[in-house]
């Protein structure tokens, strides 16, 4: 694949039709993203189902880079362009790949100027491929600090009242913080990696986590354990109530591909 197109991906898949889908004056002035990028995937699964709950659309560079070599290259003025691509291209790639759970995508709240907006070109690809847009998860990202929380709050609760559901990623790490759980109350909360790591030989990790569990279970929010490698953090967050579960130990990403999980590392 080459680096890049003359034409952005966004122009080509709609044919035309970008500029009556856009409707946003503010997000059609931005600058358009040229760049060339493939999707990778990996599932989330419940373990108490048994089941693939949903699988998580990872952005990547054209020769497999990954996410935060992609992201370095993202000028502000670009956002945007760039968030609207990986939602559409993570649609376009799952579809074709018939994908039939759901489909996880990450979103920047700073690149969302008005959500009833800028939802428009999401559902447009969806309908374009066929993709049924009730199967979608957004996660809001902490890449950066959000820079006005009510309007990352009003992006959220437009996306629950068109039933998607929504989740923090990263949590306990960044700028992701009970104050955020706070605000915001999602359907789903990712646990981030640094809290799952070793948390089978770290009482600490074991006791903030388990305060977490405690405060989404009373909100009724479902706790995912993301980046989980080992049997050992598996048994332990698993005693701990745990079911959704994302990480090696269950699956790698795969690029361009819907990798099954390894029940057999769960047994």
């Amino acid at each position: 694949m080459p680096p890049a197109q003359t034409r952005p991906y966004l122009e080509r898949f709609f044919d035309g039709e970008l500029d009556r889908l856009g409707g946003c004056i503010r997000c059609r002035g931005a600058q358009a993203w040229h760049g060339a990028l493939r999707m990778a995937f990996q599932p989330i699964v419940d373990v108490g189902e048994r089941s693939v709950f949903a699988y998580e659309a990872l952005v990547r560079g054209p020769e497999g880079e990954p996410a935060g070599a992609v992201l370095a290259t993202v000028a502000d003025h670009q956002l945007y362009a760039f968030d609207q691509t990986c939602r559409v291209l993570a649609i376009a790639t799952a579809q074709r790949l018939g994908l039939t759970t759901r489909l996880s995508i990450n979103f920047l709240p700073n690149a969302v100027y008005e959500p009833a907006t800028c939802i428009r070109l999401t559902l447009a690809a969806a309908h374009k491929v066929g993709f049924d847009p009730q199967r979608l998860v957004f996660e809001m990202t902490e890449a950066e600090k959000i820079r006005d929380p009510q309007h990352a709050l009003s992006i959220v609760r437009d996306y629950q009242s068109r039933g998607f559901l929504t989740a923090i990623d990263d949590f306990g790490a960044g700028y992701s913080g009970l104050n955020l759980l706070a605000e915001f109350q999602p359907q789903l909360v990712k646990l981030d990696m640094a809290l799952v790591r070793d948390i089978d030989r770290h009482r600490a990790r074991q006791a903030i986590v388990g305060g977490v569990l405690g405060a989404c279970a009373a909100l009724g929010v479902r706790v995912i354990a993301e980046g989980v490698e080992t049997r050992a953090e598996y048994d332990q967050l698993r005693a701990m109530g745990v079911t959704l579960f994302q990480g090696y130990l269950v699956a790698r990403p795969a690029l361009e591909a819907l990798p099954q999980p390894d029940w057999r590392a769960l047994d």
